[in-house]
């Protein structure tokens, strides 16, 4: 029996040498194709399982013209996006399919309309579509089928899946200022992204229902970021007239927050009432767990794969999910310390 090169990707040829047959013959085997006996071909096929061959994706699909997998394109790993991957994966179980999940190289210098590149690399010889989380452009066509999760502001008229950012804000407002919380700062997300504008929308909403003051100088920008939090919670902290609360948009920022006053000397929740949103694993084991608004980010995962789905298999599905998110009260909110 020949030996085969491991070092090296297994090829079409490596099989037919080891197998003792021509390149031909197991290209039929590979594509199921007819004139081979059944002998000869589970030879070849028990060849293939011995030496670990597996065709191209390309390859296949340039003959197929489907590859049988599906993508999830992200900006980045960050916990938002491994939760939503996780109820994708799950999700892709019950289908033929396969799963991609793509974080492609940044320089940096591309904040918005990132997922264009990817798509342009993937579409068509790796993918058969995507999921594309936050996607920023606001293209509605794409060369594959395409479900947003928590687009930009531009894109609705994608397939979407988000929650109600709006609703869940006011909830968290007015959950602290039942505690009776009455300087309340805010700490947004991302200002390209729908979901940030809601959640502030949502705070001041939830404010201006109470009879309070919007004071502007206790809204600050977090960016969805732990690094980009840092600078406006020292500021809205260090201030004559620090808030005694603040609602973050999402748990990185909260988080940070926390950081940030103890670094100031405050106590949570003793002198400072910290809640955030989306409900990540880090939230529930951080040292002072977080009270937080819950985002089903596994389940939002799930949905937007099976509308893929049926975009790929040319079914009809929804164009806007829309799900509703829940207050988990733990450590990080007590009644404010000094009225």
């Amino acid at each position: 029996m020949n030996r085969v090169n491991t070092s090296n990707r297994v090829t079409m040829a490596d099989v037919a040498r080891t197998a003792g047959v021509s390149v031909a013959t197991v290209s039929k085997v590979v594509n199921n194709k007819d004139g081979i006996s059944e002998a000869r071909a589970q030879h070849v096929k028990d060849v293939i399982a011995q030496l670990g061959y597996t065709a191209s994706l390309g390859a296949q699909s340039l003959r197929s013209r489907n590859t049988g997998v599906l993508g999830m394109l992200v900006a980045d790993f960050e916990p938002f996006s491994t939760e939503l991957l996780k109820g994708a994966s799950s999700a892709i179980k019950a289908t033929d399919y396969e799963l991609l999940a793509y974080s492609g190289k940044s320089d940096g210098s591309t904040k918005y309309g990132w997922e264009r590149k990817h798509l342009a690399r993937l579409s068509g010889t790796l993918i058969d579509g995507a999921v594309i989380v936050t996607p920023t452009g606001v293209e509605t066509t794409f060369p594959v089928p395409i479900v947003a999760v928590d687009p930009h502001i531009e894109t609705t008229q994608l397939p979407t899946v988000r929650c109600d950012s709006y609703a869940g804000a006011i909830t968290a407002t007015q959950y602290l200022i039942g505690l009776g919380h009455r300087r309340i700062g805010f700490l947004g997300g991302r200002t390209d992204l729908q979901s940030s504008k809601d959640r502030e929308a949502g705070y001041r909403a939830a404010l201006v229902d109470a009879g309070l003051d919007i004071d502007e100088s206790l809204i600050g920008d977090g960016g969805y970021s732990s690094e980009l939090t840092i600078g406006p919670a020292t500021t809205l902290l260090s201030g004559p007239h620090p808030p005694t609360a603040i609602f973050a948009a999402n748990d990185l920022s909260a988080i940070e927050v926390i950081k940030v006053a103890e670094s100031l000397g405050l106590s949570v929740p003793h002198d400072l009432s910290v809640v955030g949103f989306d409900n990540i694993p880090e939230a529930a084991l951080f040292h002072t767990p977080l009270t937080t608004m819950a985002q089903p980010l596994q389940e939002m995962g799930a949905i937007a794969m099976d509308m893929l789905v049926r975009l790929v298999a040319g079914q009809e599905t929804e164009t806007q999910v829309i799900l509703d998110t829940t207050l988990v009260v733990r450590d990080s909110c007590g009644r404010p310390a000094h009225k």
